[in-house]
């Protein structure tokens, strides 16, 4: 059985009212990916999409061209993000509500929650980044849990679904801030055994695994390790360095962070990776700039070539485990505004498409 690569879906490509209310209208992810500009010399920007042009998810002729394309490249399902912040306030629900609601495409899919407040950020020359509230996550205990359920008993009910253990995928975003996570655990699984449905397979994310036994140990069954590239100077010396390097730099010359993608996917996978209930995740891209300017990161020169090398590594975490947790994460399938997408672009066509299909080839021939 090969590994199962679950690819995470940004659904921000269509307007909203409260979009259009606090960025401006017709505001999308494609009205930052559009300004976006060298902010050094050899730095890809701005990043132009190619088969798909600049596309609004509202079409459904795009999710179904979408779901082509991640089949090429050997993509299992996606993973989309999905918005509840309290009391039926929900964000950017309408293309995975269209997928549930016309039952195409026909593709595998699980959630994640990304349980966390937004705000207005605006990354200052000094680094520093001031904050306005948008919208607050909030967890109100029973009764909203109840509500959240069942807004999205249709997309549990649904063949479609991804289940581990026979259990339904559910991902949430910030695990550790999730006030009162245990009781709402009890309350949706049996709110699933009350309409006939599977138990959930609850998956914490987060950036540091070391904070995985902390994770598991708060009720979670699963740990995504969901790495951002940048973060590996944490492991190695020399980056560290570089890291340091830079910020004092950037006190008088703003600049965005420079890590080479050859030296960050070098430490990427951590022993943690391996265990069973832990899984790794792979990153084409970074590039936060065109939603932070000079305060963004970029992880430099991110090629077909090398994604195919960082790609074995990930899927290979996967191959002594047991098959019901042989997959791992693809960050992600289209958050162009921060630089990782598998979409064709203008530069590299299809490359990182294809560098992926070898890779699932090869580690699983």
């Amino acid at each position: 059985m090969n590994t199962k690569v679950i690819a995470f879906y940004l659904p921000q490509y269509h307007p909203t009212p409260n979009n259009d209310k606090w960025w401006g209208k017709g505001f999308t992810e494609w009205t930052n990916v559009a300004k976006a500009k060298k902010l050094y010399p050899g730095h890809y920007q701005p990043k132009v999409p190619a088969d798909l042009g600049f596309y609004d998810l509202r079409v459904s002729e795009v999710r179904e061209e979408q779901v082509i394309l991640a089949r090429e490249a050997g993509i299992y399902g996606f993973c989309y993000y999905h918005y509840w912040f309290s009391a039926g306030h929900e964000e950017l629900d309408l293309p995975f509500k269209e997928v549930v609601k016309t039952k195409s495409p026909d593709f595998p899919f699980c959630l994640c929650w990304a349980n966390e407040s937004w705000y207005s950020k605006f990354w200052n020359k000094d680094g520093s980044v001031s904050k306005k509230a948008l919208a607050e996550q909030k967890y109100l205990g029973k009764e909203d849990n109840e509500k959240h359920f069942y807004s999205l008993l249709d997309a549990f009910k649904d063949e479609r679904y991804i289940k581990v253990e026979g259990r339904l995928l559910f991902l949430i975003y910030q695990p550790l801030l999730f006030e009162g996570f245990e009781a709402f655990k009890q309350q949706w699984n049996e709110l699933a055994k009350q309409n006939g449905i599977p138990e959930f397979y609850f998956v914490g994310q987060t950036l540091d695994v070391t904070r995985s036994t902390e994770i598991l140990s708060n009720g979670f069954d699963g740990v995504n390790h969901c790495h951002r590239l940048d973060f590996a100077f944490q492991y190695d010396t020399l980056l560290k360095y570089m890291w340091h390097a830079m910020n004092v730099i950037k006190r008088v010359i703003p600049f965005p962070y420079i890590i080479p993608y050859k030296y960050a996917i070098k430490k990427c996978i951590r022993e943690e990776d391996y265990q069973e209930n832990i899984f790794a995740t792979m990153m084409p891209n970074w590039d936060h700039t065109p939603r932070s300017t000079t305060g963004g990161a970029v992880l430099h020169n991110a090629t077909p070539e090398l994604f195919e090398i960082h790609a074995k590594d990930v899927i290979n975490t996967a191959i002594g485990k047991s098959q019901e947790h042989q997959f791992v994460f693809l960050k992600s399938w289209n958050e162009w505004g921060e630089g990782n997408y598998m979409e064709p672009d203008m530069k590299y066509g299809k490359g990182f498409l294809k560098a992926l299909r070898r890779a699932i080839e090869e580690v699983n021939k």
